[in-house]
């Protein structure tokens, strides 16, 4: 009897274990769904915040050449006033607004990031002082960016230091070679704008 009773044990003991093993399973199956369920919104969220991101900037590039565009140069002081005091206001409100989206990087990516943008911060300092020479280099950052031929000649140096960066701060940097030389852009027209209202001083204000 107690031999009946072993063999009984030993016969239960398998099915005991390979349900066991099949709850476990399951368990860990609709976590790891949830799991995935989870990434696919954290992925969504970044994306989010990344393109809120970018919208602050872009508010903020078009508040700042409204500031400093030739149409607000040509009204009169006292609508002026008003439209600064307008435009400063929207800038604070859109200051307030604080966006940051992390990005996960090893030390190689690092020292990457650090090299890029310590050549771009290098440019940006001597822009005032050679506006012609500072586009031409930042075309070639720019151009060492974007996958498609470029118009300009590529800085192979820079191009090395970017494609060692993490994808989303390669994104970034581009962004902000765009920014830059648009503002360069910007710049140079209203330098000309002003050089040409210089030398044609009677016709030079509408305003009374």
């Amino acid at each position: 009897m107690a031999q009946a009773k072993i063999q009984a044990k030993m016969s239960d003991a398998p099915c005991a274990k390979f349900s066991r093993t099949l709850s476990m399973a399951d368990r860990s199956g609709r976590l790891l769904e949830s799991l995935d369920q989870l990434e696919v919104r954290v992925e969504a969220l970044r994306e989010a915040a990344s393109a809120m991101e970018q919208e602050r900037e872009c508010i903020l590039e078009m508040i700042q050449y409204i500031q400093s565009g030739q149409e607000m140069r040509n009204i009169c002081a006292g609508e002026k006033e008003e439209l600064e005091l307008t435009a400063n206001r929207l800038m604070g409100r859109t200051l307030s607004v604080k966006i940051s989206v992390g990005t996960i990087r090893n030390s190689q990516q690092e020292e990457a990031l650090h090299k890029a943008t310590s050549i771009i911060d290098e440019i940006v300092k001597k822009l005032l002082d050679d506006l012609d020479s500072g586009r031409q280099q930042l075309q070639a950052l720019h151009a060492a960016c974007v996958s498609e031929a470029p118009q300009v000649p590529i800085d192979q140096k820079f191009q090395a230091v970017v494609i060692s960066c993490a994808l989303e701060d390669q994104k970034k940097i581009k962004r902000r070679l765009e920014t830059l030389l648009r503002n360069v852009e910007n710049a140079d027209k209203n330098i000309k704008i002003m050089d040409h209202q210089k030398l044609e001083v009677p016709k030079a204000n509408g305003c009374p």
